[in-house]
């Protein structure tokens, strides 16, 4: 079993949260694996617990843009709180770990049965929305260096740790930029001594520089979560 909490479950009343955790069984999430796609029918909503999903706008052949993260913050299928069955984005497992998968028609029984989670998980697709919000913005005015800073920083936060793999490849398709914006990007902040990387392998050597080399969209994200969840 593991140490992690999922902040959203942890954050229900007792009762309501051992109700939940009844329904739930702990799953390993695998990295790059594809937990749902748009259009698709809402099987089981995960709560991350140490491994963490990226949401990813699709259009056409594209092969898409992260708009939001999800980690032990929060969950993936909050949108059953409004009654919708399916998913707008794709769901990719970014962070290998482990998560409580629960089913979907489940979890929307338990949404009526359960008025703090219902005003929990309400709260969380606030801030789903004003990731995504801040995600477009960001990848409209800001330059590749600070957008990456800010990647990096929510990567840590759900990794519960300063090391985790990541690719090149893999950071220019969660940020929608060539392969050669992200060397450069990363060439920047490691010889600013903020990260050391080395064959796919990342690490956060000087958090509060990271924080500074950031935009300003990393502490306005925080900032909604802890006034409406924290």
């Amino acid at each position: 079993m593991t140490a992690f909490q999922n902040q959203l479950i942890d954050a229900l009343p007792a009762r309501a949260r051992a109700s939940l955790l009844a329904l739930c069984e702990q799953v390993e999430l695998t990295l790059s694996e594809v937990l749902c796609n748009p259009g698709e029918r809402m099987r089981h909503v995960y709560f991350p617990l140490d491994g963490f999903i990226s949401l990813v706008a699709v259009t056409g052949d594209s092969p898409g843009i992260e708009v939001g993260m999800i980690g032990f913050e929060g969950m993936l299928g909050a949108s059953l709180a409004l009654g919708v069955k399916t998913v707008p984005l794709r769901a990719l497992v970014q962070g290998a770990g482990s998560a409580w998968r629960m089913d979907a028609a489940a979890f929307a029984v338990e949404l009526g049965r359960s008025p703090a989670l219902k005003r929990n998980v309400d709260r969380y697709l606030y801030v789903l929305m004003g990731q995504h919000a801040a995600s477009a913005v960001c990848l409209r005015f800001h330059l590749i260096v600070p957008r990456l800073a800010r990647w990096l920083l929510m990567s840590q936060d759900r990794a519960h740790s300063p090391r985790f793999h990541i690719t090149h490849e893999f950071l220019a398709y969660m940020l929608g930029v060539r392969r050669v914006g992200i060397t450069n990007a990363a060439t920047v902040l490691q010889r600013s001594g903020l990260i050391a990387y080395r064959r796919g392998e990342l690490q956060v050597l000087d958090r509060p520089g990271l924080e500074a080399a950031a935009c300003g969209c990393y502490a306005a994200d925080c900032k909604v979560y802890a006034d409406l969840l924290g």
